[in-house]
This record gives structure tokens, C-alpha cells and sequence, in this order.
């Protein structure tokens, strides 16, 4: 019996535990099911990615923008050569915006400033701060500057002395507000670094360009031609850059267009259309900054813009209405001064409006559409070229080979954008033995060899011959392009026309489309590193109108660059861009040897019984949106207020819960300040409002900051001063409660 008990106990008991061992199992599931259940509600979705694919390289990402506007008063404008057009106040400010890309091995820094042009000057006083700063991180090689060609900006930042004659001398405070604004606008970019994602978009802008050139153009093989639609390029390339979450950074854009909006006739320092671009985008962007305010950063840089113009009504003869003549743009009455070209507008600060708004308004219809991601390594290369001295084989048996620099009769002709002066015309291939002689008695004659290696351009200044008191024109040029993944980005020292830049981009795409580059987009970056104004094709050079004549080293500069960019493109292919030569470096001057021709301002003097800041016309009592509120102040020379990047001379106030509230600066686009300069220190200074049409309701004043020079014995003294208008209304109409 007792060997009976003993089994039935052992098999309850193995019952027991085999029961306990399936309610281990299942419990033990059950909690493996609900943990790993709560696990996955703990974990956060993955961001929204614009693009299915991963990124292959991540990069890393900084933006950055920074004030270089400088004098404001007396410093000439860069642009149309015209030492009269000096600054009289500000239409907008002037900003540097800088784009820093990192692979993890290599670093790239692409910067497009408003200014007329990078001189080399610029760049290489740039470059030294920037080395004083970051020891060899931005180096000649891997910076990229480049100039939106605004014809508006300040002058005063070249070396050789045909730019310092036009530009007045080399002017300290104008280049060192250019120079400091670059390198704060890398400083902010660099701080700003940050894993971040690329992409690139292209589409067309039809309404915003017009070739100012088309004989020229026409000349061309017919051939080439017909592979393209325009005789402008109509294409705008951008890059969006975004952070890892999709959240916008910046943009970076190219289209070709002439920056001359704003017309010879203006005095105020502005960014004209492409700075316009650059403003919309960012306000659009940064909501609730002031201009210039904000992260997010919009770039719109300049390209082979050399014939092609934002005036798309054309030239007409002012006084008839007729057509110019085609060949010299010129009118039977008045002569070329008779044929100007008009952009879309009423005057030249809607047509900055229309063309600028039109670019803008493109690019964020590509920015939003944007999918192409840019995957893979950096490169850059870079040379130094000695443009004088180069040789281009055509054949076995036949070479071409460029020139010292020299200036032919038609570059005096200026263009439909802003003629010349005297009698000289565009399309002239015979010169002018009364010019000529003039020149003779004044500078010298041109050499045999260089009136025979420039032909057929009649040489009116052989300015590679002209080296009193400094060399007249550079002769050491910079060549450069840059690659992000599968984007190239070909840095030119120059205006390149519509069919050169077609030529230079179609050459560089030869040579990189191979391995990690095939389907390389290519874009050409216009005014970069050194200025050597235009770059005809050999066919366009032979008519000899503005562009041509201005075509510094002779007909076959095309042919000598488009050689070079070869070679740098294939040496990046080929990863050989250690293996380049450096080749031969730029001067760099004692600015000792510079020459300033702007004297300093005369101490201020306000009228008798009135004071600093006092105004002289007051403002209404109540304006409706879309008018204009002016109010004229007893002013200084804005000379006077020294550094005046990162600060206004003009705000706009609104007067909410008990508090002034700044709504717009002379960085906006609705404000203009005019300095009007008297007589013997007596000036004023004009501020309007273009009331926009969504102003708020309410009351507004319009402030005015500045300051002025007094001399007491040996000692100036430099005091500020601010100025006040009345109050006054804004309202919808003049009928309200």
C-alpha cells in the first residue's frame, strides 16, 4: 500500500509541474508580447525625409549672413564707371551670405556678396583674416567668393589703377566693411555647423532676362544655336539645404541677369534685383524678423550674365519711340545717349521689384519641389593663371594664344543698360584717329604685337602695357571650381556671356562625366575672385560691341579658360588636385602705393536757431496705406557715423500696448533715406515710408539716427544725434471712426 501512495504522489506531483511549467511558459509570453508592445509605442516615428533613398555622405551644413554696407555718402557705386554717380543714402542694404559644406574629410565655402564684383584685392584681404582666424581651414582653393554685380553697391576695393581712377582710389572704410561683413557672415556659418541634407532643382524663368547683344549672339555658328531655345539662359539652378529634419536652412540660387534695375540715374546704395530675390525669400522664411534678421538664409548669385538684361522691354530711342539701329544701338537723334533699354516697371525701383520678385518667386516653387539629394565627397581645385600668357591649340599645326590686356573704342560706348560718354559707339572695328591721338599724348600708343594679337578690336587703352603708378589691369587670374557630390560649381573671374557660359559649362561636364559625376549638374558662379570684365566667344568678339571690346586678353580668351576649367575638372575626376600646379600668385600692394581720392567730409554745420535732428518738413497727420510718409531732418554726413553695419539710420515705429515697436529699418525694402549734402557742412536728410497695403492700422513715427562732426582747436568731436517726426495715423481710408 504504501508503494502504491508513493507512485500516485509522483505523478501529482509530476502533473503539478509540468501544469506550472505551461503557466510559466505562457506568462512569460504574454510578457514578452505586452513589453515589447510598450516598447514600441516609447519609440518616436522617424522624421519625414523628402526622398526614399538614405543619405549616402553626411554632410554638415552652415549658413550665415552678415551687414557689409559702408559709407553711405560721397564713395562712387561700382558699377557703370561713373565717378559722378556717388552715394546719397540707402535704397537697401548690402549683405554677405555665406554656405559652408563639410563631408567629413573636406570643406568647401561658397560666399556671394552684394557687391559689383569680387576684386582680388577683396579676396585675398578676405582670405588673410580669414587665415588669422582659422589657421589653413578656408584656404584660396576651397573659397569661393563671388559678387552679385549689383551696379548699385560701393567702389573703392581694387588694387590696379583703371578700377581705383573710376572708383575714386582705394577707399579704407568702404573695403574694410566689405571685408568685415564676408568674414562675419563665415563666422556665422561656421558656428552654425550642422549635420544637414542637400538637394538640387532647376526649372525656367522666361519673363526676367533680355540678350542686350543679340547681333553679337547671331554671330555664332548657326549650328549651336539651334541646340537652344533663347538666346539668354532662361534656366535658375538651385540648392536647398535642410537639417537632418527636414527644416529648412538656406538657399543657394544662380540665374543670369544683369543686376541693373536700378538705373545710372540712381544715387542710394541698394542690392537691386538680385538682392530683392534674396529679400523676399528670406522675409517669406523668417517670419517675424526684420530684414536681414533671422536663420534662414537665401542666396541668389550671379552667372554668365555678361549680355544679358533685366530691362526686357528693350531699347527704344527716347525721343522718337523707334527702334535703336541693331548694330550700335544708337538714334538718328541723340545718338546712343537716346537709346536706353527699359525694365517691366513704371520706374527703375518696380522694375527691381518685378524682376527680383519673379526670381524669387521661381526658386521657391523649385524649393519646394526639390528631390534630386546630392550624395558623395567634396573636391576643389584651384589655379593661378597667368591670363597673358597662354596658348590654345586648335589643330597639330595651328595655335591661338591670349593678350596683354588692352581696351577697344566700343567699351567707351557702354550699353543699352547705361551709355557712354563722347561719340563713341558699339560694333566699332576702325577706332578713332582723334581718340587715338588723345590717348597717344596722355598714356602712350599700343604696341605692334598687342594692336596685331587683339585684332580686330581698335585698341583704345593697351592697359597691359600701362603700369603708372600701379599695373592697370591684374594679369594673374584665379580658376576654380568646386564639386558637392554631383554638383559642380565653376567659379568664373569675369562676366562670361550667355554662349561662353553654355561653352564652359558643356566643356566641364565633358571631363567630369565619369564615375561619381556622371549627370553632373553644372552651374557657372559669375564674378568670382578677381575681375577681368567679359568673356565673349571668338565669334561674338569679331562684331566688337561693349562686350567684346571688353573682352580684356584678346578673342581667344574663351578658348584659354574653357582649356583651363578642363583641366581642373579632369584633375578632380581623377582625383589629382593635389598634383596641380599652384602656378604663379597675385600681387598684393602696400596700401602705400594705393591712392584715395575721397577727401574726408568737412565738419557739420546746421542751420541758424535749429539743431541736429530737427526737422525741417514734418510728416501728415494721417496717411492711407499705399502713400508715402516723408518727414526731412536736419542731418550729418553719414560719413560721420563711422561702422554702420548692423545698424539703421531709419526706423519705423508702431506704437502698441503702451510701447514703440520697430517695424521696418533702412534694410527694408519700403523705406528710402536720401542724404541731400548743402554747402559748406549744411545738409539734410529725407526719410520716406512706402506704406505697404497690408500696414497695420495705427499710430507710427519715423525715427532718423546719426551723427555729426564738430572741430573745437585740434580736437573733432563726433556726436550722435536722433531725430523725430510727429505721430501719425495709418489707416485704410480717410473715412474712419
Amino acid at each position: 500500500a504504501r508503494k502504491t501512495v508513493c507512485c500516485r504522489l509522483n505523478g501529482l506531483e509530476i502533473s503539478l509541474m509540468v501544469l506550472f511549467l505551461l503557466m510559466t511558459a505562457v506568462s512569460v509570453g504574454l510578457i514578452t508580447v505586452l513589453a515589447l508592445k510598450l516598447d514600441s509605442e516609447k519609440q518616436p516615428e522617424e522624421p519625414t525625409i523628402p526622398t526614399v533613398n538614405p543619405p549616402e555622405t553626411r554632410y554638415l551644413i552652415g549658413v550665415g549672413r552678415a551687414d557689409c554696407t559702408g559709407p553711405v555718402a560721397d564713395v562712387p557705386l561700382m558699377g557703370y564707371a561713373n565717378t559722378e554717380q556717388t552715394a546719397r543714402g540707402i535704397h537697401t542694404r548690402l549683405f554677405s551670405r555665406a554656405f559652408i559644406v563639410d563631408d567629413g574629410s573636406k570643406r568647401v565655402l561658397f560666399v556671394t556678396a552684394d557687391v559689383g564684383m569680387v576684386s582680388q584685392r577683396l579676396r585675398l584681404e578676405v582670405l588673410r583674416e580669414l587665415k588669422v582666424k582659422y589657421g589653413d581651414l578656408y584656404r584660396q582653393d576651397n573659397v569661393v567668393m563671388s559678387g552679385t554685380h549689383t551696379h548699385s553697391g560701393l567702389a573703392g576695393y581694387f588694387q590696379y589703377t583703371l578700377f581705383m581712377i573710376t572708383s575714386s582710389g582705394y577707399i579704407k572704410p568702404s573695403i574694410q566693411a566689405m571685408v568685415n561683413g564676408i568674414v562675419k557672415s563665415v563666422d556665422i556659418a561656421h558656428r552654425n555647423l550642422r549635420p544637414g541634407r542637400i538637394f538640387i532643382n532647376k526649372g525656367e524663368l522666361i519673363d526676367s532676362n533680355l540678350n542686350r547683344s543679340p547681333h553679337s549672339y547671331l554671330n555664332n555658328p548657326e549650328e549651336e544655336r539651334n541646340r537652344y531655345e533663347y538666346n539668354t539662359d532662361k534656366q535658375i539652378v538651385i540648392m536647398k539645404f535642410t537639417d537632418m529634419d527636414g527644416d529648412g536652412m538656406g538657399l543657394l540660387s544662380w540665374f543670369a541677369v544683369h543686376p541693373v534695375s536700378m538705373n545710372y540715374t540712381n544715387r542710394m546704395v541698394s542690392s537691386d534685383n538680385l538682392g530683392y530675390a534674396s529679400y523676399a525669400f528670406e522675409q517669406d522664411k523668417n517670419i517675424g524678423f526684420l530684414p536681414g534678421e533671422g536663420p534662414f538664409v537665401a542666396g541668389f548669385s550671379s552667372s554668365n550674365l555678361g549680355d544679358s538684361s533685366p530691362n526686357i522691354r528693350g531699347p527704344v530711342c527716347v525721343n522718337t519711340g523707334e527702334k535703336c539701329d541693331y548694330l550700335n544701338s544708337s538714334c538718328p537723334i541723340g545718338g546712343k545717349k537716346a537709346c536706353i533699354a527699359f525694365g517691366p516697371g513704371e520706374d527703375m525701383f518696380e522694375s527691381t521689384r518685378i524682376i527680383g520678385e519673379n526670381i524669387s518667386k521661381k526658386a521657391k516653387e523649385l524649393y519646394s519641389s526639390a528631390s534630386q539629394e546630392l550624395h558623395g565627397s567634396i573636391h576643389a581645385a584651384h589655379q593661378w593663371v597667368n591670363m597673358t600668357d597662354e596658348t590654345v591649340p586648335f589643330n597639330s599645326t595651328h595655335t591661338g594664344r591670349t593678350c596683354k590686356p588692352a581696351l577697344g573704342h566700343s567699351f567707351a560706348a557702354g550699353t543699352t543698360d547705361g551709355g557712354g560718354e563722347f561719340n563713341f559707339l558699339q560694333g566699332d572695328t576702325d577706332g578713332n584717329p582723334f581718340w587715338d591721338g588723345i590717348r597717344d599724348a596722355l598714356v602712350g600708343p599700343p604696341s605692334n604685337e598687342t594692336k596685331t594679337c587683339h585684332q580686330p578690336k581698335p585698341i583704345l587703352f593697351s592697359t597691359g602695357e600701362m603700369n603708372d603708378p600701379l599695373p592697370w589691369h591684374p594679369a594673374i587670374v584665379d580658376v576654380q571650381i568646386i564639386t558637392i557630390g554631383s554638383f559642380a560649381i565653376v567659379a568664373v573671374p569675369g562676366e562670361f556671356t550667355t554662349m561662353s557660359g553654355r561653352r564652359i559649362r558643356e566643356a566641364v561636364k565633358q571631363e567630369l562625366d565619369q564615375g561619381p559625376f556622371t549627370n553632373t549638374e553644372v552651374v557657372v558662379a559669375g564674378l568670382c575672385n578677381t575681375y577681368t570684365h567679359y568673356i565673349t566667344t571668338y565669334e561674338e568678339y569679331q562684331i566688337q560691341r561693349y562686350e567684346g571690346a571688353s573682352t580684356i586678353f584678346g578673342p581667344h580668351t574663351l578658348s584659354a579658360y574653357i582649356q583651363r576649367y578642363r583641366g581642373l575638372a579632369k584633375a578632380i575626376a581623377q582625383r589629382t588636385t593635389g598634383e596641380l600646379p599652384k602656378g604663379p600668385e597675385p600681387p598684393f600692394f602696400d596700401e602705400d602705393k594705393l591712392f584715395n581720392l575721397i577727401k574726408d567730409p568737412v565738419a557739420d554745420r546746421a542751420p541758424v536757431n535749429s539743431t541736429f535732428g530737427d526737422v525741417l518738413e514734418q510728416v501728415s497727420t494721417v496717411y492711407k496705406v499705399g502713400e508715402v510718409a516723408s518727414v526731412t531732418f536736419v542731418a550729418g554726413n553719414p560719413r560721420h557715423s563711422g561702422d554702420i553695419r548692423d545698424k539703421t539710420l531709419v526706423t519705423v515705429e508702431r506704437f502698441h500696448n503702451d510701447m514703440w515697436k520697430i517695424v521696418h529699418t533702412d534694410a527694408s525694402w519700403e523705406t528710402r533715406f536720401h542724404w541731400i549734402k548743402g554747402f559748406l557742412g549744411v545738409s539734410n536728410a529725407t526719410v520716406e515710408w512706402y506704406i505697404p497695403l497690408a500696414a497695420e492700422m495705427g499710430t507710427y513715427r519715423i525715427q532718423h539716427f546719426g551723427h555729426y562732426k564738430q572741430s573745437q582747436g585740434n580736437t573733432t568731436i563726433i556726436t550722435p544725434y536722433v531725430g523725430t517726426s510727429d505721430a501719425f495715423r495709418v489707416t485704410r481710408s480717410f473715412y474712419y471712426f
